[in-house]
């Protein structure tokens, strides 16, 4: 229903004081949803009172005193008997929203009633109550009292005006903060009435709409009707005034909202009259004061005066009757005794205001020149702190530097023997790998020096078949020795190669190349400290990888790190699992995704454990026996990957199953 509303807003189309609005759609949808206000089935004035009692303070309790108040006819002169039962009791009960609530009632009742300079007296104590509680629906409504109190003090005071445009809109305020819709939609009606008085139509249009539309929306059938008669008076064509009257008329009628039929019937008597139909005026003016005898005394006048007019020269006694009942409610209302208190008490309490705002200023002078002196007191205590602080930090900067230098000379002892265990492990690969030529070339030596003395015997004898036997031998011997020779040269070389790259500049490797190298010199350099350590190596290469810029000896150095660990990781697991156990070290090289190379170096070693997970990337950190590792290698490993390379380095493990360490470089 609700989205239905909104689109019916949004064609409008109509014109009404120069806007382009349309509320026929709106006015069906009203009339469609209207109900009768201030009955309550199966609930007398007695059990909505005992209700109230019981009722949780607050807008429960709210809720059931707008129940009893609008109890049959809102706005009735049948008395305020249940009004005063309710102040009473929530005086005794010390209930001061429902006490502010219940004043400003009684006082729109007396400014309805005629004695406005009491209904201000009785709201404006209702606003101090209120501002105590600090409850937003109580004053929220309070002020919207005030606001119907000035519109009946005297229309002919702009001051009054001013003040009732002021008063709504603090009304306002209070009401939307409650979420008082109610209220809300009255005060946007007051509003709109205030600003028609000051002749500022386009004013009067917006909020007089703004009460429409937010009432049709809410379904708030009295003030649907009331908006409607606001909209009428904004109109200049009769057919539009004659249109909106009727409107009104139909909602109220339907909602038995009963002041509104008063207005609103008095509104077709004026048409009917201008247009000379008498006996349709006085038939709509009878209807009009029929509906104000149950009204407040305001709501009898423009009947009244109505049919004084219609009686005059026609039924005299008719005539005088209607004359005493408008002169009296007029007197009764807007007799300028009540409305000179009212300005005075208006005046007086805005006098206090102001009193009340030049004391607060003051006081607020006192509190900002208190927080001044504070302020100053501090910032002194702060600066006398800072500096002692000060003094004691100058004889606290050589201690500190000095310990500083020792740390830092510390951690570069620590690095450099980190640097020298790699370069220990690396000698220890090289050694061995060089070893195994070396042995050819010394062994094929021996044997030709063997060879050549048994060459020269032969020769001495004259078997020449004998010495071109032994010189054949001879020649594949030399062959073989060339051949390893050559081997331990290219192993040297290649070393020499990754050395010289220890400038720091990159150069296009051949990745798979480089893992393979440095794979088999931490496993020699494993068994060149474990003569019983074996284990199975497993090389998956990405023959499509390209060659890459790095810095080698740095990438090196980290897949020497990752390596020594898996076997070092597979070895101790050896120790405990015994013949039942393979160690398994395995290296592959990828392509990822977004370019550049990567590798995995994975084990099936005993893992790392979740708690260290975090910090094996961690300086100095290691979980090797004290003297066998520095904790530097993983940290060192780190930097290179990330801060040299702009690449990562990652981590995944099982405790008891293995670890895999990722690395990936970008192209």
């Amino acid at each position: 229903m609700k989205r239905f509303i909104l689109v019916c807003l949004l064609l409008c189309s109509g014109r009404l004081m120069g806007q382009q609005i349309n509320v026929d759609n709106l006015i069906h949808i009203a009339i469609a949803r209207a109900r009768p206000v201030g009955t309550y089935a199966g609930q007398s004035h007695d059990s909505l009172f005992a209700a109230f009692r019981v009722a949780k303070p607050g807008k429960e309790r709210t809720r059931i005193i707008y129940q009893i108040i609008n109890y049959g006819q809102p706005t009735s002169r049948l008395g305020l008997t249940y009004h005063y039962k309710i102040l009473d009791w929530s005086r005794k009960n010390n209930d001061r929203i429902s006490e502010a609530i219940i004043m400003a009632e009684i006082a729109f009742q007396l400014a309805q009633n005629g004695d406005v300079a009491e209904a201000i007296k009785m709201d404006l104590a209702a606003l101090k109550l209120a501002e105590k509680t600090g409850d937003n629906e109580a004053l929220g409504i309070i002020y919207d009292s005030l606001g119907c109190c000035f519109s009946n003090a005297d229309d002919t005071f702009t001051a009054n005006n001013k003040q009732m445009i002021w008063y709504f809109g603090m009304g306002l305020k209070y009401s939307a903060l409650a979420h008082n819709d109610i209220f809300i939609s009255y005060d946007y009606g007051g509003l709109g009435a205030a600003y028609r008085v000051l002749h500022m139509p386009d004013s009067a249009a917006y909020y007089s709409f703004k009460s429409f539309e937010y009432a049709v929306r809410k379904n708030i059938t009295v003030q649907v009707a009331q908006s409607l008669l606001d909209i009428q008076q904004l109109q200049t064509a009769d057919e539009l005034k004659l249109k909106y009257a009727r409107a009104a008329i139909a909602v109220a009628t339907l909602g038995k909202v009963n002041h509104v039929l008063v207005v609103g019937n008095a509104m077709l008597a004026q048409f009917h009259k201008a247009h000379g139909r008498a006996d349709s005026a006085m038939f709509y003016a009878r209807k009009s004061y029929g509906f104000s005898f149950r009204q407040a005394v305001f709501a009898q006048i423009e009947p009244a005066g109505l049919l004084k007019e219609f009686y005059t020269g026609h039924n005299a006694d008719s005539a005088l009757k209607y004359a005493n009942i408008y002169y009296s409610a007029r007197d009764s209302v807007f007799n300028i005794g009540k409305s000179q208190r009212a300005q005075a008490l208006a005046y007086s309490e805005e006098q206090h205001k102001q009193e009340l705002e030049a004391q607060k200023a003051a006081d607020a002078a006192r509190q900002r020149l208190y927080l001044l002196v504070l302020v100053i007191a501090f910032i002194s205590v702060i600066a006398w702190i800072f500096w002692r602080n000060s003094v004691r930090n100058k004889r606290d900067k050589i201690k500190i530097q000095s310990t500083l230098n020792e740390l830092k000379a510390a951690q570069a002892q620590l690095i450099q023997s980190a640097k020298m265990a790699s370069l220990g492990e690396l000698t220890a690969g090289i050694a061995h790998e060089i070893q195994n030529p070396l042995n050819f070339v010394n062994n094929f030596s021996e044997v030709s020096i063997e060879l050549l003395e048994e060459l020269k015997e032969e020769a001495e004898a004259g078997h020449t078949e004998d010495v071109i036997a032994i010189a054949d031998d001879l020649t594949q011997n030399l062959e073989k020795i060339n051949q390893h020779g050559k081997r331990a040269d290219g192993i040297v070389k290649g070393m020499l190669e990754h050395s010289r790259a220890g400038s720091g500049e990159r150069q296009l490797t051949d990745i798979n190349l480089l893992a393979d190298e440095f794979l088999k010199l931490a496993y020699h350099g494993m068994r060149a400290k474990d003569k019983d350590f074996n284990a199975e190596i497993v090389t998956n290469f990405d023959e499509n990888l390209p060659k890459v810029n790095i810095v080698q000896q740095d990438i090196g150095r980290v897949l020497l790190n990752l390596f020594n660990n898996a076997f070092y990781a597979v070895n101790e697991k050896k120790k405990t699992e015994g013949d039942g156990y393979t160690p398994q070290v395995t290296i592959t090289t990828f392509t990822p995704p977004l370019g550049g190379w990567g590798a995995i170096v994975r084990d099936n070693g005993n893992g790392i454990p979740d708690a260290i997970k975090d910090k094996i990337m961690q300086p100095f950190f290691t979980t090797k026996p004290t003297g066998q590792g520095t904790g530097l290698g993983l940290s060192i490993s780190y930097d290179i990957v990330v801060k040299g390379h702009g690449g990562k380095i990652e981590v995944q493990s099982r405790e008891g199953e293995g670890s895999e360490f990722v690395v990936q470089i970008p192209g």
